[in-house]
């Protein structure tokens, strides 16, 4: 791999990271490309290049682990959960819960509290393969 390469994925996971640590936050395109240090059109192509999935769908993505994770642990009303991962409305919450996991929040707390066991197994049945 050679240095250019190295150093354009470094940038990709200093903002994936950011991502990852402050997902509930409002964070955009153009305040990821400067985590980056890279323009806007350049870090949307090479994020997705790099990471097989655009940063709004990560972003989406890692927001509805997080709600699965609080659906499972917590009695917190979906709503709650909507906004405290950073979701702006529960209807947008809803969908995008639905088309990452293929059931609805409602739904997915049913099934994961009826399912009876160990949490190593949940983890890995519930994870998201979008």
């Amino acid at each position: 791999m050679s240095r250019a390469a190295e150093e354009t994925n470094r940038h990709m996971l200093r903002a994936r990271d950011a991502m990852d640590r402050a997902y509930a936050q409002p964070l955009d395109v153009p305040a990821l490309a400067r985590i980056a240090h890279v323009s806007e059109a350049h870090f949307t192509r090479t994020f997705r290049a790099t990471f097989g999935e655009t940063p709004h769908r990560y972003l989406q993505r890692r927001r509805v682990e997080r709600a699965m994770h609080l659906l499972r642990e917590t009695d917190r009303s979906v709503t709650d959960i909507c906004y405290q991962v950073g979701f702006g409305s529960p209807g947008t919450f809803s969908r995008t819960f639905r088309d990452i996991v293929g059931r609805s929040p409602r739904a997915y707390r049913k099934e994961a509290t009826a399912a009876n066991v160990p949490t190593c197994f949940t983890k890995a049945w519930t994870r998201p393969h979008t």
